[in-house]
């Protein structure tokens, strides 16, 4: 009897039910997905660092088809270290793939018989388990393939998730995916891809010759090398980006990590709109952001003023020690009323009074750093003798970009009482042997350079410069802005550090 009744039950719960209207399921239901694709396949553009792709201006979702090749290649991480990468694409951080919102994404990831080891790819734009990591673990020799739809917008980190895991993002396997809202992005004048990574190699920094991966250093995160784009000194000189005065300019940046959380900072620029997820939500006005390991921001702000702005990790001895510096370089008319110096007031007269001629040795050490234009080569007979003053001029000229034009400016014209300048330098001119002593050693006090007085600090360069770097900056000074000519070798520097220091 108990049976019957609830079997009668459950018949009129049924009957109940059957008399009520359900919606159908169907794909559109799920959040962020705007359809099926439509119209034939389209194959990704794809971009290396620091090239984005063209903003996306298809009206409808599509199939968007990716193949991203696994490349591992000794490259220099910094000059004369070289470096074991491995990378999607042969780049470090790896090629930026842009997609729209919607889109369904078919990834082909192919790992050649050359390499060593297993890869995947985990893509934080992706919704599925492991971001598509278990479905293209790849040996050497094969290839792999998963399908996923673009759900949200925005800019996301993709890496390497083989074991172990560290060790592959490390090396360098990671990069940005770009997934563009159905809207689009605010048109803007310039759009740069950046990655910052943290690198442990075997040797100290700078090094020379091969270095290995150190995993105790990694275990510990005591990185040798921060680096913006991989390589030391990749946005910087003849790489640096490009705008012109009134210009907006759009980074995107990323974090690989794999450890460090960067405090990424653009000196002289405030970001008018800082996107972290969503890109319908911005933060206004903001001086430096944070973006952790496995994260990405989009910063956009404008170039009101012509210069040089520097790139930076604001955990500031990243920048100045480890390598982690870029450089925006923005052409144009100067536009006072928005900045310019300042008169010379009485306090800053009285300030620099006449030094004493032994603090004037200063100018000289301050000397080397500075550059843009291209140096007169020394071709006596004492610069050949050293071997390759050509090549000491190119080591210079990236040791004083990469370090120096943030005191003494890229023109050498230094900044009125704060930091010497190196173009035409009377005192340079007078001694350029006694630069040697004072970049190793730095030197602190009041000079007179050019007729003009200051008082400043330049910190000792010798525990961080080899001699090599340290000679190709004085010779590239020498040679550059009007000053006379010359050469120092790196046996001179040597042999002025040996009473300093056990080198």
């Amino acid at each position: 009897m108990l049976m019957k009744r609830k079997i009668f039950n459950a018949l009129a719960v049924a009957g109940l039910l059957a008399g009520f209207s359900y919606p159908a399921f169907s794909a559109t239901a799920v959040p962020g997905d705007l359809g099926a694709p439509q119209g034939a396949p389209i194959q990704a553009v794809l971009t290396s660092p620091p090239n984005v792709p063209p903003p996306i201006d298809r009206k409808y979702p599509a199939r968007v088809i990716v193949n991203l090749d696994i490349k591992e290649v000794k490259k220099e991480i910094a000059d004369g270290v070289t470096y074991d990468f491995w990378t999607f694409g042969g780049t470090v951080p790896g090629s930026f793939i842009r997609v729209r919102q919607g889109d369904t994404v078919e990834l082909h990831l192919t790992n050649p018989p050359d390499s060593h080891m297993p890869h995947n790819i985990d893509l934080h734009a992706v919704t599925g388990p492991g971001g598509g990591a278990p479905l293209t673990l790849t040996s050497p020799g094969h290839e792999g393939v998963f399908t996923f739809k673009a759900l949200n917008s925005g800019l996301f980190v993709y890496h390497c998730a083989a074991t172990p895991v560290g060790m592959h993002i490390a090396n360098g396997m990671y990069g940005l995916i770009e997934v563009d809202p159905p809207e689009g992005l605010p048109k803007v004048d310039h759009e740069y891809y950046v990655m910052q990574g943290d690198f442990y190699t075997a040797g100290k920094y700078h090094d020379q010759g091969m270095q290995g991966f150190d995993m105790e250093k990694a275990l510990d995160e005591r990185p040798t090398y921060v680096l913006f784009n991989g390589r030391e000194g990749a946005l910087t000189g003849d790489n640096a980006l490009k705008a012109k005065v009134g210009d907006s300019v759009r980074l995107f940046i990323g974090n690989g990590g794999p450890n460090l959380v960067s405090s990424f900072h653009v000196i002289g620029a405030i970001f008018d709109r800082v996107w972290d997820g969503s890109l319908k939500h911005y933060e206004e006005n903001v001086q430096t952001t944070l973006i952790p390991a496995g994260s990405a921001k989009v910063v956009q702000f404008n170039t009101p003023v012509p210069g040089t702005f520097l790139l930076v990790d604001h955990s500031i001895f990243r920048t100045f020690n480890k390598g982690a510096l870029g450089m925006l370089k923005v052409d144009g008319a100067p536009a006072p009323e928005v900045y310019a110096p300042g008169p010379v007031t009485a306090m800053a007269k009285a300030k620099t009074a006449p030094a004493a001629p032994a603090a004037a040795a200063a100018a000289s050490g301050a000397a080397v750093q500075s550059s843009t234009a291209a140096p007169a080569h020394d071709t006596s007979t004492h610069a050949q003798a050293a071997g390759k003053p050509a090549d000491l001029v190119a080591t210079g000229k990236h040791v004083f970009e990469g370090i120096c034009a943030a005191c003494h400016q890229a023109t050498g014209g230094g900044i009125p009482t704060v930091f010497p300048p190196l173009a035409k330098s009377d005192f340079l001119a007078a001694d350029p042997k006694r630069a040697i002593h004072i970049v190793l050693n730095g030197l602190n006090g009041k000079v007179t350079v050019n007729g003009e007085h200051f008082d400043s600090s330049m910190p000792p360069l010798g525990p961080q410069l080899t001699d090599q770097e340290i000679a190709g900056a004085l010779t590239y000074v020498l040679n550059s802005w009007g000053n006379p000519g010359g050469h120092v070798s790196p046996e001179e520097v040597a042999a002025a550090r040996a009473p300093t220091s056990a080198h």
